[in-house]
C-alpha cells in the first residue's frame, strides 16, 4: 500500500508528488490524478468532466507522533 502524498510529505516534511490512476466507484469512469503534498490536484484532459473529490485527514501534522496514521484517529 502506498501512503497519499499529503500523507507522506507531512511524514517526511519534504514535497512529494504521485500520479494515481484509478476509476470511479459509481460509474467506472476511468480517472488519472496528479496529487501532491500540498493537496494540489489535477485531472487528466483525457477524464474531461471528472470531478474527484480530494481532501486531507484532519491531523496536527506538527504535532504527529503516532506510528501511522491509523492511530491518529
Amino acid at each position: 500500500m502506498i501512503a497519499t502524498p499529503f500523507v507522506q510529505g507531512g511524514l517526511r516534511k519534504e514535497p512529494l508528488s504521485f500520479e494515481i490512476e484509478t476509476e470511479c466507484a459509481h460509474c467506472s469512469q476511468s480517472l488519472h490524478l496528479t496529487i501532491d503534498s500540498d493537496l494540489r490536484y489535477q485531472v487528466s484532459e483525457a477524464d474531461e468532466g471528472a470531478e474527484p473529490l480530494v481532501f486531507q485527514p484532519l491531523i496536527d501534522w506538527a504535532t504527529f507522533t503516532e506510528p501511522n496514521i491509523i492511530d491518529a484517529f
